[in-house]
């Protein structure tokens, strides 16, 4: 293969790579949730929390025009029986405040909000609940390298996948690093990181159903079985596409799906 068309499949490799990290940020369970309402002739853009650390409480904030706005927060722990529980929100410096008490690991608040004007007819800022969920602070040292590798173990995979589709010489060197890759940021860092999140290292087959977890197991298999049969039949490789499809698959799946969570429904009522 010419150097010239490696370079550009490397590009077009960190392209993909970096589409498919924007689609996970827009569409994980665990990011703000924005939106836009209109009262009266006044447009109020919001961000609403769904994702907090657990070490305090966690602030809602409503920029809104003046004081003669009013909000509501309407609020209880998600699977639980607890009742809902309405306050009004506290106006200050042009925006309206609201807290959500701290909930251990994995623990979740579902919440509404609406806002009224002037004229005292509240406008709900979403049609559902939203579902906020505390987590441990991950430090840097451990996030960083974790969020590194399984990205690169993604460009390495859809430069795989490239090369094969190329019929280059090094679908089977790129496959071993691929599965190095996503072998370091996945099943050893990213345990850490679910162990400083939610004090678990594993919470996916054969201990529980965190999806999270097993689709990393899922990409993890793809790539060792890819590495497997081109190293005994280097012809085979469309075993490089097989492990590159499962590992496209598993990160179209928005990330934290089926996460770690408490169901307070077996704890006491608050």
């Amino acid at each position: 293969m010419k150097k010239s068309t490696s370079i550009i499949l490397w590009i077009l490799a960190f392209l993909l790579m970096g589409s498919l990290a924007v689609y996970q940020r827009l569409t994980g369970p665990t990011y703000p949730q924005r939106g836009k309402i209109t009262i009266g002739n006044q447009e109020i853009k919001f961000k609403l929390s769904r994702s907090t650390d657990t070490d305090g409480i966690d602030l809602i904030k409503i920029n809104v025009p003046d004081e003669s706005y009013t909000g509501y927060i309407t609020l209880k722990r998600y699977k639980s029986y607890d009742e809902w529980t309405t306050k009004v929100m506290t106006y200050r410096d042009g925006a309206l405040y609201a807290d959500i008490p701290e909930q251990p690991a994995a623990g979740k608040v579902e919440y509404k909000i609406a806002i009224a004007g002037a004229d005292n007819q509240a406008v709900a800022l979403t049609d559902k609940p939203v579902v906020l969920r505390f987590k441990g602070k991950v430090p840097s040292f451990v996030l960083v390298p974790h969020i590194f590798f399984m990205f690169f173990s993604l460009v390495i995979g859809m430069r795989t996948g490239l090369e094969a589709l190329f019929k280059g010489s090094k679908v089977y060197k790129q496959s071993f690093w691929t599965l190095i890759f996503i072998t370091i940021g996945g099943l050893i860092l990213g345990p850490l990181v679910q162990y400083y999140a939610f004090g678990a290292f594993w919470t996916g087959w054969p201990f529980g159903h965190d999806l999270t977890d097993n689709k990393t197991l899922a990409g993890v298999l793809g790539w060792l079985l890819a590495v497997w049969q081109i190293r005994k039949h280097p012809d085979r490789r469309w075993w490089a596409f097989i492990a590159l499809v499962i590992m496209l698959a598993v990160y179209l799946i928005p990330h934290s799906v089926l996460g770690s969570e408490i169901d307070y429904t077996k704890l006491p009522q608050q």
